[in-house]
């Protein structure tokens, strides 16, 4: 990822923020005919030191048959972004030497990764993947809800992934290159926006 200095979010705890609120992650590895990316929501836990993502794929899946020498891989998680218009910028009444960009938010964690195939831990798994999505719900759906012979059957069908995350990189792209003026009008142009992904990013524009 190019990382220009005025853009790097170095902050651990910023960016472990950002992973646990958008957890769907594109997870990367080199595959048997080039890159392979999957789509997978990823809890983040922080365990003897360290930081795991984890999941789980459909057995189907040839994801993890490629982990058994826990290859390195990437798993990007995307926050809010946004399209910059020109038209925000003080300086496009001034000379009009102004082009559009995008903002956005991004954390990078790679490490090794693992498949794991163990009834026990993957029901540990969707039992805290399941807490953690269910919060918000009036009335929290419970992986035990099902019946048991279903859930036996469907656990049959998934195998664990788990990420040890070796590092952890930012980009928080939020006109940080541009002088105050133009930062603030940006940020009200995102504000005034009819897309929810803009008026959050507005949010998080430095002063």
């Amino acid at each position: 990822m190019y990382q220009p200095s005025h853009f790097v979010e170095a902050d651990p705890a910023v960016l472990l923020s950002l992973i646990r609120a958008r957890p769907l992650a594109t997870v990367a590895i080199n595959g048997e005919d080039g890159p392979l990316a999957n789509h997978l929501p990823l809890l983040a836990v922080e365990e003897d030191g360290a930081l795991r993502l984890r999941g789980h794929v459909a057995r189907a899946n040839p994801l993890w048959r490629l982990l058994e020498a826990e290859p390195q891989a990437l798993a990007v998680f995307q926050g809010d972004d946004a399209y910059i218009s020109p038209s925000w910028y003080p300086a496009k009444a001034e000379h009009g030497k102004v082009v559009p960009t995008w903002n956005y938010m991004v954390a990078h964690a790679r490490g090794r990764l693992r498949a794991v195939d163990d009834p026990i831990w993957l029901r540990g798994l969707l039992d805290q993947l399941t807490r953690v999505q269910e919060a918000g719900f009036p009335q929290p759906w419970q992986v035990a809800d099902a019946p048991a012979d279903y859930l036996d059957k469907m656990l049959r069908a998934i195998v664990g992934i788990e990420l040890t995350v070796s590092r952890l990189d930012g980009k928080y792209k939020l006109s940080q290159n541009q002088d105050e003026a133009t930062r603030l009008s940006v940020r009200a142009g995102l504000a005034g926006s009819g897309d929810e992904r803009a008026r959050a990013l507005a949010g998080e524009m430095p002063s």
